[in-house]
């Protein structure tokens, strides 16, 4: 029986002891704040964080209130998603350059800009922020977030100097 229990033990120690080690080394724990600081943890997203702070929202929004339902269990469960979809992309390296927002994202930041500037809307467009027929907010107001294309998923400089002549 001591054998058995030792045994299971090391079965389930190794593991939890690498998972706490590769969370504790990756600065994982800092993705549980609200501190924009953390996510530009990876050194992708510093282009992210320093649009960010030039750019109309800086004053009045950080990340979460953009990238995250604002309910508790909403908010928790788009980070596990997000932090296990960035940790895989950004450890095996798979990840579209530059970096782009995935749909089920860009599904809570409309939401967002929805619930935060509901009374400059038309009603039309306030009831219908899930409907994929609606343009979305950073359609026309891209750079309202993070200010230019650079780094945002969108065209880098070069081509994004093509596309406004």
């Amino acid at each position: 029986m001591r054998t058995v229990t030792v045994v299971l033990a090391i079965i389930v120690g190794i593991p939890i002891g690498v998972g706490v080690f590769a969370v504790q080394y990756a600065g994982g724990t800092a993705y549980l704040s609200s501190d924009p600081q953390a996510c530009a943890n990876c050194h992708i997203m510093q282009n992210h964080l320093e649009s960010w702070q030039k750019a109309s929202h800086h004053g009045v929004a950080t990340c979460v209130d953009c990238h995250l339902p604002q309910d508790f269990a909403g908010k928790y469960l788009a980070k596990m998603d997000q932090g296990w979809r960035h940790s895989k992309a950004f450890t095996l390296q798979d990840f579209h350059e530059p970096i782009m927002v995935a749909e089920s994202s860009a599904r809570i930041v409309q939401a967002n800009c929805v619930r935060c500037h509901e009374d400059l809307l038309h009603p039309s467009i306030a009831n219908a922020a899930q409907d994929k027929e609606v343009l979305s907010c950073v359609h026309c107001h891209r750079s309202a977030g993070h200010g230019t294309w650079m780094g945002l998923g969108g065209p880098d400089r070069g081509e994004a100097a093509e596309l406004e002549k």
